[in-house]
């Protein structure tokens, strides 16, 4: 029997006290205060209805997109209650903390009072600048607890520096300024007001804010409209490249061929460019927060390590935010979100993220091949997989994130994103090997993700057997079968059956591609170790730290171990060329490469009998197949012409 799931079908909970009923009719006020930003404090003050008893009041635990509990309750300081008494006095409630649930405060309301306010401070350490600030809204959220969020009313307003610019997806309602002179700029802060919303719509709804703000309109012709807003530390930062604008309209235009639907009332990219406040990308329904370094869209060089953020979290508006697993979705922010169909969730969006870069020219057909490459080769050769399923570590997630580095490989860490990958390109080139290339995994995107057709912000979720019902009626086959054998079952190799199927192998040379090397020689995130991964088996900073050793390679049987540093290597000092040049130097030969490194306050000398030479992963094309990898990133909208640019003159290095 297949089961299937529609709009928001779990049962809703009861109000957690009598003395919230009427926060159902009246909304919560609260706002948020960022004119303080620079000194990294954050303030808020909220107006709760309530009824006279006690109330039970929490703060976000479970943040959606986050996949562990990750609320700030530690950040949240300057806790004070208080309520209006005759006159206009105030007067201060106690409170205590829940015993069992940190999250959670509890206040008695006196007689007669029918609103209760709080105070609270947030201390905030990452994502905010002298010039910029992102706010995601667990840091200053507080609402009745035990209640589904979908049910609580609540109209937000936000506080900047006189100057600042404000991207969010929420409708401004009024905007003044409070008349107060702001320490950060030379007037008053400015208030800007939202319409009413809900507590899970506006936890879902970041705002970014600062000085050098710019917000451009992406094709104007699509509706709903979209638009991309951008903060950085320095003015010229913030104003995009047009080669930049108009991948980015043609994103816009691929999404609605690929996903035939939109679920949404208007769509935001908000992005941060900054050394300091970037390193971000979290989707949500009608925008995604995405943080890179100051330079990191400057260029196409610089981009490429990038390409596939902004589709990536756009995508994620269909699948993620629309469709949701239904275990994952939760009624409120305190209970736990499960995460074993996040081989979907973030694996189907981290194929489409990248086939969408490919189809709207943020990266190119060959740039999307290579790094696919750096993906199932990374994959291919993690010997985790030995012992672990790609479901486990979707089941995993919430204790798999933000883990140490140190044996990684071994461990496994958040690898349903690149399984996913892999998975549904499996999928894709299936479907269209057993139909001739007449269809294809956007035919089941439309249904799975265009279910209900265009719609605004909702979440409809889904099981296994919804998505195999999908499956099938796109191309009767044994889906269940299939998911099983490649997410279930433990498999010692990676899934490379969608990139043979798709016309093309994984091999590996003696030299980089050309975008591993533009990776490198960027400065990019992916790009920042010294690739002796498939040689060595080290993981190697350009410092010589090493962050991981591969499970039974050579650096294993030498007994290296993580958190070693590389002194030296054949008597030269250590870099990156000494230890390239030395992995040259010993093929085909009997002499070992000799090392000395220091851990703690230590020096050791080691060897490692190594002699196949340098290998660097990369997809060739095997003549007499089907290109179906090609056809995949062909645009499928008709695109608009992307400007050209100045190219910078590539660095002729090799790895």
């Amino acid at each position: 029997m297949i089961v299937r799931r529609t709009l928001l079908p779990l049962a809703l909970l009861t109000l957690g006290t009598p003395a919230l009923l009427q926060a159902q009719q009246t909304p919560i006020q609260i706002t948020a205060d960022l004119s303080e930003a620079p000194r990294k404090l954050y303030h808020a003050e909220v107006d709760i209805p309530v009824q006279p008893g006690p109330v039970s009041l929490t703060t976000p635990k479970w943040i959606p997109g986050n996949h562990r509990p990750t609320g700030p309750v530690d950040d949240i300081t300057g806790v004070v209650f208080t309520v209006n008494g005759p006159g206009g006095t105030k007067t201060v409630l106690p409170w205590r903390r829940d015993d069992e649930d940190l999250y959670e405060f509890h206040v008695t309301v006196p007689a007669g009072v029918t609103t209760l306010h709080a105070h609270l401070d947030c201390i905030v350490t990452a994502r905010v600048t002298d010039k910029l600030a992102v706010l995601e809204w667990e840091k200053l959220l507080l609402y009745p607890a035990k209640t589904p969020v979908k049910d609580i009313a609540i109209q937000p307003s936000v506080i900047v520096p006189a100057g600042w610019g404000i991207g969010t997806a929420l409708t401004i309602a009024s905007t003044s300024q409070n008349g107060l002179s702001g320490p950060f700029s030379p007037g008053p802060p400015v208030v800007t007001t939202y319409a009413p919303t809900t507590v899970e719509q506006l936890e879902d709804s970041p705002v970014i804010t600062g000085q050098y703000f710019h917000e451009f309109a992406l094709a104007p012709e699509v509706t709903p409209r979209h638009y991309i807003d951008v903060v950085s530390d320095s003015p010229e930062d913030s104003n995009l490249r047009p080669a930049l604008l108009a991948e980015l309209n043609n994103l816009v235009r691929e999404t609605g061929a690929a996903y035939d639907s939109r679920h949404y009332n208007v769509y935001h990219f908000l992005l941060t460019l900054s050394d300091v406040a970037g390193g971000e990308g979290l989707e949500h329904g009608q925008s995604s927060d995405n943080g890179v370094g100051e330079k990191g869209f400057s260029d196409p060089s610089h981009q490429l390590g990038e390409s596939d953020l902004l589709s990536h979290e756009f995508t994620h508006s269909w699948n993620g935010k629309y469709r949701r697993p239904f275990n994952l979705y939760q009624d409120d922010f305190e209970k736990m979100q499960q995460g074993s169909l996040l081989w979907v969730y973030e694996g189907m969006t981290q194929y489409l993220g990248n086939v969408l870069a490919a189809r709207s020219g943020l990266k190119s057909q060959e740039q999307y091949r290579d790094m696919l490459a750096l993906s199932a080769a990374n994959l291919d050769y993690k010997p985790g997989r030995e012992w672990r399923s790609t479901e486990d570590t979707a089941i995993s997630a919430s204790i798999l994130r933000g883990g140490n580095p140190a044996w990684s490989n071994w461990k496994r860490g958040q690898d349903y994103y690149q399984e996913g990958e892999l998975f549904w390109l499996d999928a894709d080139t299936l479907i269209r090997q057993k139909t001739d290339n007449k269809k294809s995994l956007t035919d089941f995107l439309h249904l799975f993700l265009g279910k209900g057709g265009n719609t605004g912000p909702s979440i409809v979720t889904y099981n296994r057997d919804e998505l195999i019902a999908d499956l099938n009626q796109v191309y009767k086959y044994d889906w269940a079968t299939f998911i099983h054998e490649r997410i279930d079952n433990i498999n010692p190799r990676a899934d490379l059956a969608g990139i043979e199927r798709g016309g093309y192998k994984l091999v590996f040379t003696d030299e980089p591609t050309k975008s591993e090397r533009t990776l490198a020689n960027s400065g990019s995130r992916r790009g920042s170790s010294v690739n002796v991964w498939y040689s060595l088996g080290l993981r190697v900073s350009a410092e010589g730290n090493i962050a991981d050793i591969r499970w039974n390679s050579p650096a294993d049987k030498a007994k290296f171990f993580p958190g070693e540093k590389i002194i030296a290597i054949n008597g030269n000092v250590y870099s990156a060329d000494a230890l390239k040049t030395a992995i040259k130097q010993a093929k085909g030969t009997s002499e070992p490469i000799h090392f000395i490194l220091q851990s703690d306050a230590f020096v050791t000398t080691a060897d490692i009998d190594y002699h196949d030479g340098a290998r660097y992963p990369q997809l060739v094309r095997v003549d007499g197949t089907p290109a179906y990898l090609d056809d995949i990133t062909k645009p499928l909208a008709k695109s608009e012409p992307i400007p050209a640019e100045k190219k910078e003159k590539e660095k002729d290095s090799t790895e």
